[in-house]
């Protein structure tokens, strides 16, 4: 059972709190997630941020991209700027997901933050998603989504799906010539759609996450019976990439939860970035799971955030 993993003791008074994920009834998951964080969302401070909205054309006939965007009051431009991807199993979420942590990043960082609304699967499979948060960079880097933006000075961000999203995206702008992105966060990335590492095969029953929704979410953004073949793009599960592909990328911080069927890929990915030539920093953060970062009040949680900001403030010049 999950409850016999040593988990901090912070996190593991919280484990039987969490409700199990069921993606069995996808609407039903899809409208309890809204209801949870429309709740948060409301009562959350935004005191010193303006919260607002922009829109990004759709790349090649695609529907245009909602933004939602995060503008430090008083804070003078141009001003770094962290593209902030929601996590969901490629099949969940919004950027309500992480609106008050996008708002600590504004206050902390006095930098823009803005979140695409990209389409899910398995309606829209890889590479809508991926292709949409692409279109919102674009507005982003050229300035049109509202606040002034150091276009040099631009990060990513994502946890789980959102974070091999951001991976994903930081491969594709480099492929593309652009826009130029300075630094990667990503927080227990989805990488690798084969589920063949050591954690994929033994967290089975951890909470939040396990082996069994890993392979839905991948169902589900590759389409049935393709994931683990031989034909998914490095674009769609980034451990596909190989080292030579990810030279010339931008320096990365990886954080992975101990108990975490993700765990093993993030770090097989910082590997090998670090072969690749490039600077990565890889923090395992011990008597962790899936999806911890909900526990806010837990010490190490805490420091998850702390950290993230440092980093991101060191990377941005701030």
């Amino acid at each position: 059972m999950a409850h016999d993993y040593p988990f901090d003791s912070e996190l593991a008074a919280a484990v039987a709190l969490i409700p199990p994920v069921d993606l069995s009834d996808l609407a039903a998951a899809r409208a309890a997630q809204a209801r949870e964080v429309a709740g948060r969302v409301a009562a959350v401070d935004s005191a010193g941020v303006e919260v607002g909205q922009a829109v990004a054309p759709g790349r090649e006939g695609a529907p245009d991209v909602a933004l939602r965007t995060y503008r430090p009051l008083g804070a003078a431009g141009p001003l770094p700027a962290v593209y902030s991807i929601h996590g969901g199993g490629f099949m969940l979420g919004s950027p309500d997901v992480d609106h008050a942590f996008n708002l600590r990043l504004c206050r902390d960082l006095a930098a823009v933050v803005v979140s695409p609304d990209y389409r899910l699967a398995p309606e829209h499979p890889f590479p809508a998603g991926l292709e949409d948060c692409y279109a919102g960079l674009c507005l982003l880097a050229k300035g049109d989504a509202g606040p002034e933006v150091a276009a040099d000075r631009i990060a990513v961000l994502g946890d789980s799906s959102g974070a091999g999203m951001a991976t994903a995206l930081t491969m594709l702008a480099h492929a593309r010539g652009g826009p130029g992105i300075r630094f990667q966060v990503l927080f227990s990335p989805a990488l690798d759609d084969r589920l063949d590492t050591p954690s994929a095969r033994a967290f089975t029953d951890t909470p939040v996450w396990t082996r069994h929704l890993a392979r839905q979410s991948w169902e589900a953004y590759l389409g049935a019976g393709v994931p683990g073949t031989g034909d998914v793009s490095p674009y769609a599960a980034p451990a596909r990439a190989g080292v030579a592909g990810l030279r010339g990328l931008p320096p990365a911080y990886v954080a992975v939860m101990q108990f975490d069927p993700l765990r093993d890929e993030g770090i097989d990915y910082a590997r090998a970035l670090l072969a690749a030539g490039v600077p990565t920093e890889l923090h395992l953060f011990p008597g962790t799971f899936h999806g911890a970062a909900a526990v806010e009040y837990a010490g190490v949680v805490r420091r998850m955030g702390d950290e993230t900001v440092a980093v991101l403030r060191r990377a941005l010049g701030r």
